[in-house]
C-alpha cells in the first residue's frame, strides 16, 4: 500500500501527494523510533515512554503490527495482540500529530484486518479525545469494557 503520484492502492485521490507513505507489516521498529512516533503522537501521555524495557517488551510480543513510514521516519503504527480468530485487541494506534488526519490510521487499521481471520473483532479503547474518531471510520460504541490495573487485589 504505497501511495505514489496522488493515489493509494484502493484508487482514492491523496490530498496529501507530495509525500511518500509506505505501509508494513513486517518492517523491523526500533524502540527508539516506537518511543519518538508515541511522543509525536497524543499517545505518550498514556505509555510508558521512559521505561524502554517496557517499549521493548511491547513491540516484541505484538501478534500484529502494522506500520506507515515516510521514509526511513515511522509515521504511524497499529500494534495489536490478538488470537487471529475470535478477538484482536489494537493496544496502540498512533499517528505523528504532523500526518493526522490523512487516513493513516485507517490504513493502518485495514491492513491489521488483513492478517485476522474472517470472524475476528478489532476492539479496542479509544485516548481521550479520539472518541469521534472511531464511529466516524465504522467502529461502534460497547459500553460494558472493564479494565483491572497492574497487580490489583481482586475483591470477594
Amino acid at each position: 500500500m504505497v501511495r505514489d503520484g496522488g493515489r493509494i492502492a484502493s484508487g482514492k485521490v491523496d490530498p496529501y501527494p507530495a509525500k511518500m507513505l509506505r505501509y508494513s507489516l513486517t518492517a523491523p521498529i526500533s524502540v527508539d523510533a516506537f518511543r519518538s512516533l508515541l511522543i509525536r503522537s497524543t499517545l505518550a501521555e498514556r505509555r510508558p515512554v521512559d521505561n524502554l524495557e517496557c517499549l521493548a517488551g511491547m513491540l516484541h510480543h505484538a501478534d500484529v503490527t502494522a506500520t506507515c513510514w515516510e521514509g526511513e521516519t515511522l509515521v504511524g503504527i497499529a500494534r495489536s495482540v490478538t488470537d487471529f480468530s475470535y478477538c484482536c485487541y489494537l493496544s496502540d494506534l498512533a499517528v505523528d500529530s504532523e500526518f493526522q488526519r490523512r487516513g493513516i490510521g485507517k490504513q493502518l487499521i485495514e491492513l491489521t484486518q488483513t492478517r485476522l481471520g474472517p470472524l475476528c473483532k478489532i476492539i479496542l479503547l479509544a485516548a481521550p479525545g479520539a472518541e469521534d474518531y472511531y464511529p466516524h471510520i465504522g467502529f461502534t460504541h460497547h459500553p460494558q469494557a472493564w479494565l483491572l490495573s497492574p497487580r490489583l487485589e481482586f475483591s470477594l
